[in-house]
């Protein structure tokens, strides 16, 4: 179960007997439960609760409340679309971060003016005070019911364990019964109906007014291009007006740091269409930048005892079966590229071809590195680290910008371990991570622990091997003092991992660095060391990616900083702008002398007015702008405008440039005069 929200009134002890311990009538009745959880599942408030019950409310300010109001919003928005066209067809409607979406087959794409006529009904189905009511049917009923819904009868048969219920599915059907919820009016009269699990909020009523419709977009069913094209329908609810107009805020702010648009105006990078979707090109200030944030990350990984492998970006398809990524990954690769065929004069095959296949992770590369020799228990902890350029099949309407590209380069790390040197080396690796991040001007952290849980059919590796992996990662990350939140069932299928997550200036909680223990590929792989005792073992693998990939923790840090980098990663650190042109050759000795310090340092010889340049620079974020006249010239001096458009005044030359380059070292945003100390 999820941690109780902060807010949650205490569960006292009550004797339950068989009825609604938070319903209207109930004894806890309290406007901000929204929902139970009995014995870890959430129910509905109308849900009778027996008094061995464990039973704890779930407020509407937790985040399984703003769930359950999100989705009860959704309810209502696919309710309205049904009352203005009555032949859309159901799709999906589930929560998701900060907001809701649902999926509706219609002949035409809505258009803004449906989207103000949805609204509308949606606000008069809220005025009627509809009840969700839960009922139990069997998948019979249910397709009766819903015979003219096509992707609500596929839906259907989903239910069990094992199906597929990625993209939203999971709020339809579950491995359980079957359930559908009506909207009854206040007559008792079933108004509209859809299949879901549930729960929801007692009535329409409480979904208030703090919820919006935000966008439409196309989507394809279920997220996969083979299948119908529908359209999707976005929207946000909170559970207050305020928090929703906050939330407004946030997007408004968000749109001006998009890390798309400032990529754009500060001449950063770009996404030619004659190359391909996903894929893009790093412009001289862009390459700056990333230049930077690479060249300090490969120092200090040299320093932490990592060493630098260099992979090929394609590998013959053994390699990727081996590995089983063309089991498991096989639709987030590239199709093949068939290579190695060879014919005679007459055209006939004289030998068979083979499948290449862009790589979508380094980490089987890495391996065949380890495996080319023999390992012994004294080359452990083996660090192999890589700025590796991987290939994911990306769907056109996922990609977004740097953060969701096809084409991308991951800081990966894979360490090789004994088991003994387990927890040892996550401690280092998580330290590591949070060193090097604070290096950039991050600083609010937490982790999440992914477990596994009691499906035992959905792992594999001994019991010893997860008590024993998952208290290591857990012990560290108790250590790091920081919050942490272990989410069960969330592993991959062969070892726990650790989630790092940053909070950003403006609160957005972006997912870095991941830590993932993996005894699976040295085993597919054969991977092994002689120990101590001579005897032959099998190493752990630890995969690492510091920043994720350089792309998106690129577009992360553009959109934390609005574009105004720390003075050590801005590709133009100072820019010299002459009050009059006749002072223009002293600013040319001032700027040469702090390109010998190592600064980035130009000139403006532009004809604009100086007040003109000055302008057109600060818009461009450069940090420091010199500024040289009359006084200064004959001082030796130079003024120094900064970003909140103070001005130090009659600096000497030789002092500017120790300030500039201890500046530069120290890593910090410098914005004022006493910030450049």
């Amino acid at each position: 179960m999820s941690e109780n929200p902060a807010s949650a009134p205490e569960m006292p002890s009550y004797p339950c007997d068989g009825f609604a311990l938070y319903g209207a009538n109930g004894p806890f009745s309290d406007r901000s439960v929204v929902a139970m959880l009995v014995n870890g599942q959430q129910k509905d408030l109308a849900a009778v609760v027996n008094e061995d019950d464990d039973v704890q409310p779930i407020t509407i300010d937790s985040p399984e409340g703003l769930a359950i109001l999100r989705h009860s919003t959704a309810h209502v928005l696919a309710q309205a679309v049904q009352r203005i066209k009555p032949q859309a067809n159901l799709g999906i409607g589930p929560p998701i971060t900060d907001g809701f979406y649902y999926d509706f087959g219609v002949e035409t794409p809505f258009t803004p003016e449906d989207v103000k006529a949805i609204s509308k009904e949606m606000q008069r189905i809220q005025r009627e005070g509809q009840r969700f009511v839960r009922r139990v049917v069997s998948d019979d009923e249910a397709r009766a019911e819903l015979a003219d819904e096509p992707f609500k009868l596929e839906l259907i048969g989903l239910k069990g364990p094992g199906a597929d219920k990625t993209e939203g599915a999971s709020v339809e059907v579950g491995e359980g019964e079957l359930t559908i919820y009506d909207n009854v009016a206040k007559d008792g009269e079933v108004v509209w109906k859809d299949l879901c699990r549930g729960p929801h909020l007692p009535s329409t009523r409480m979904i208030g007014n703090g919820w919006d419709l935000t966008r439409i977009a196309a989507a394809y069913w279920r997220g996969s291009e083979k299948n119908p094209q529908l359209q999707r329908i976005y929207g946000t609810a909170w559970p207050t007006k305020d928090e929703l107009r906050a939330y407004q805020q946030r997007l408004e702010e968000a749109a001006k740091r998009d890390h798309r648009r400032l990529g754009k105006e500060l001449d950063l990078f770009s996404f030619p269409d004659e190359i391909g979707s996903g894929l893009s090109v790093w412009h001289p200030r862009g390459g700056i930048i990333r230049g930077e944030m690479e060249q300090h990350a490969r120092r200090r990984h040299i320093a932490a005892g990592y060493n630098y492998v260099y992979t090929p970006h394609i590998s013959k398809e053994d390699l990727f079966l081996t590995s089983n990524h063309l089991v498991t990954y096989r639709d987030g690769m590239f199709p093949p590229i068939r290579m190695d065929e060879e014919r005679d004069a007459d055209g006939h095959i004289t030998k068979q071809g083979q499948d290449y296949f862009l790589k979508p992770m380094n980490c089987p590369m890495h391996i065949l590195i380890y495996k080319e020799r023999a390992r012994s228990y004294r080359d452990l902890p083996l660090r192999l680290a890589e700025n590796g350029t991987v290939y994911r099949n990306e769907l056109s309407g996922a990609l977004h910008g740097l953060t969701r590209v096809r084409g991308f380069t991951q800081d990966d790390s894979h360490l090789f371990v004994t088991p003994e040197q387990l927890e040892t080396e996550v401690a280092k690796v998580l330290e590591f991570i949070l060193s090097m991040l604070r290096d950039f001007g991050l600083s609010d952290f937490e982790l999440e622990l992914s477990m596994r849980d009691d499906e035992k059919d959905k792992w594999i590796g001994s019991d010893e091997f997860w008590d024993y992996s998952t208290d290591a990662l857990r012990n560290v990350a108790l250590a790091s003092g920081l919050k942490l939140t272990e989410v069960p069932g969330e592993a991959a299928f062969y070892g726990p991992k650790i989630d790092l997550k940053t909070t950003d200036a403006i609160g957005r909680v972006w997912q870095l660095s991941t830590v993932q223990v993996d005894p699976n590929l040295p085993e597919r792989f054969g991977l092994e060391f002689t120990d101590k005792d001579g005897q032959k073992k099998r190493p752990i693998m630890i995969h690492r990616a510091l920043f994720g990939s350089i792309e998106r923790f690129f577009a992360i840090l553009l959109e934390h900083y609005a574009g105004d980098f720390p003075l050590w990663l801005t590709p133009v650190q100072v820019m010299g702008i002459p009050v009059a042109d006749e002072f223009a050759d002293y600013l040319d000795d001032a700027v040469a002398a702090l390109r010998e310090a190592g600064v980035r340092a130009e000139v403006d010889h532009s004809d604009e007015r100086m007040q003109k340049k000055i302008r057109n620079h600060t818009t461009g974020k450069v940090p420091l702008i010199l500024i040289a006249g009359e006084q200064d010239r004959a001082a030796g001096t130079v003024s120094f405008r900064f970003r909140d458009g103070t001005q130090e005044n009659g600096v000497p030359l030789a002092a500017a440039v120790d300030r500039v380059r201890r500046a530069i070292e120290s890593h910090e945003l410098i914005q004022t005069a006493g910030d450049l100390a």
